[in-house]
């Protein structure tokens, strides 16, 4: 993998921002979507050469966003610019699987996958083939 350049994000990145993002969404980042996160990055083969030690780098550039006026349209703007369109659907994937981890999915929460959705043009019906993949995964 080639190292971004300082204002770009390597497909992984891009992967984990919407993952945090997802879970910042509601302002309340619980144990359960961190541990979510963790372990995909751990167990995915889209992970598989990423460098774990970027997770801190990435989560805060999604925080750093999350605090300006226009930062969800430069953080949708960079996933965009940054992610290869073939992994659209595994960011939507990834995103619901956190939003879900907890057994729990607020409001917020759901409007932010709406708009993931949207950003990436993730077609409605794989969307919800992804959701209740989603929901099936993390029923208690």
């Amino acid at each position: 993998m080639s190292e971004p350049t300082p204002h770009s994000m390597t497909p992984q990145d891009c992967l984990v921002a919407v993952m945090v993002a997802v879970s910042a969404s509601d302002e309340n980042i619980r144990t359960a979507e961190l541990v979510k996160i963790q372990s995909a990055v751990n167990m995915l083969p889209v992970f598989a050469d990423y460098d774990i030690d970027r997770i801190n780098r990435v989560s805060q550039t999604v925080f750093d966003l999350f605090e300006q006026e226009d930062g969800l349209d430069a953080l949708f703007g960079l996933i965009r610019e940054d992610l290869p369109e073939r992994l659209f659907e595994t960011a939507y994937a990834l995103g619901c699987d956190v939003a879900a981890a907890d057994g729990r999915l607020a409001e917020t929460e759901l409007e932010f996958l709406a708009e993931v959705r949207y950003q990436l043009n993730v077609d409605r019906l794989h969307a919800a083939a992804i959701e209740r993949g989603a929901r099936a995964r993390h029923v208690v």
